[in-house]
């Protein structure tokens, strides 16, 4: 990470760098979008081809091969998107579903003590932090697609996420009546991921709404805020959520639903498979692959257990924190993310670092 991030600054012209790279005590560090707005950087497309290829070379260092090739999936699913919406989308832009729209940023100057980046765009948010010469956070990480599922020739399907969901999937219909009825957080699902795009995920946590600021850095444009206004209605439309359903299927310290003690150890060895997906994305031999144990852990799930019907479900236990979605464009357009609460962005290995760094 560090060869390629220097390459790629002593490859940037004055403007691009400054563009490019930021302070490491820059507010900027800690805020992430997953939604198709500027997330703050260079992209792609302002780059020469040399740095593109730089800028995908430091995206795969950053992934285990698996996770690579599902993000440059999403990425060029974006042309997808756009026939599918019959490219009327612009987003206030000239171009609205763009694959060139994907943006790297630095902070802290790379080999520093402490040092980190972003790379991210539509459905895809990767956040690293190193400390010391050490990959000490690789979370939040974000991955979308939409569509969730596309036709190919011969029958074929991409569904660069269909293992993610399957898995919860089979543990979901494994589950006795009795312990559904502990897993199921609602009859039916919120139309978001309930953590959002916070920087830190204090609880109680409640889904943020597609027409939050938030969720979109905020928009000058009256008519994309009427977009967004729009898009939050028809959602909100299809869940059938009111306050009190967000309020149920908000997360809380305590997590909801089924834990893993409770789990038959066919069903533990499903849920530690679920984890170990989210968890693979990160590069190998770098961060922990999987968790030490199930010790309080849950699994939630919201939704039907049918295949193709809009659905959400949860992995929730100490310093983990896993969603998924599929509930838009009629359960065919898919969220997930794999957070660390206690220690996105580096917060745990930072504090300690200047608790023994005091200087």
């Amino acid at each position: 990470m560090l060869a390629l991030a220097s390459a790629l600054l002593d490859s940037s012209t004055d403007q691009q760098r400054a563009t490019l790279l930021l302070g490491w005590d820059d507010e900027d560090r800690t805020r992430w979008f997953y939604t198709p707005t500027d997330h703050g950087g260079l992209p792609l497309n302002a780059q020469r081809p040399a740095q593109q290829q730089l800028t995908m070379r430091l995206v795969a260092a950053g992934l285990s091969e698996a996770a690579y090739n599902t993000v440059c999936t999403v990425i060029g699913i974006e042309n997808v998107l756009g026939r599918l919406e019959h490219w009327e989308r612009d987003w206030g832009r000239e171009r609205g579903r763009d694959p060139g729209l994907y943006w790297l940023r630095l902070f802290g100057e790379p080999g520093s003590e402490r040092w980190g980046w972003r790379f991210g765009g539509h459905h895809v948010s990767l956040n690293y932090v190193i400390v010391g010469g050490r990959l000490v956070s690789a979370t939040p990480c974000f991955i979308g697609a939409d569509p969730a599922r596309s036709a190919l020739l011969g029958g074929g399907e991409l569904a660069p996420l269909r293992a993610v969901e399957q898995i919860a999937r089979s543990l979901a219909t494994t589950l006795t009546d009795a312990q559904l009825r502990q897993a199921l957080l609602h009859p039916s699902a919120p139309s978001d991921i309930v953590s959002g795009n916070r920087s830190r995920v204090s609880m109680p946590a409640e889904m943020i709404h597609m027409n939050d600021p938030q969720l979109w850095g905020g928009f000058h444009d009256p008519r994309m805020r009427q977009l967004t206004e729009v898009i939050d209605k028809a959602a909100e439309g299809a869940s059938g959520y009111q306050a009190d359903d967000h309020d149920r299927v908000a997360i809380r310290r305590t997590p909801s639903g089924l834990a893993a003690a409770d789990m038959t150890s066919a069903q533990q060895a499903l849920l530690y498979e679920l984890v170990a997906v989210y968890e693979s994305k990160a590069p190998d031999g770098v961060l922990p692959r999987t968790p030490a144990s199930l010790d309080g852990v849950h699994f939630g799930w919201a939704g039907p257990l049918e295949a193709g019907t809009p659905h959400y479900y949860r992995v929730h236990g100490p310093d983990l924190l896993v969603e998924y979605d599929n509930t838009q464009r009629n359960a065919n357009h898919a969220h997930s993310v794999w957070r660390r609460p206690d220690s996105d962005f580096g917060f745990d290995a930072l504090a300690a670092h200047r608790t023994n760094h005091p200087h």
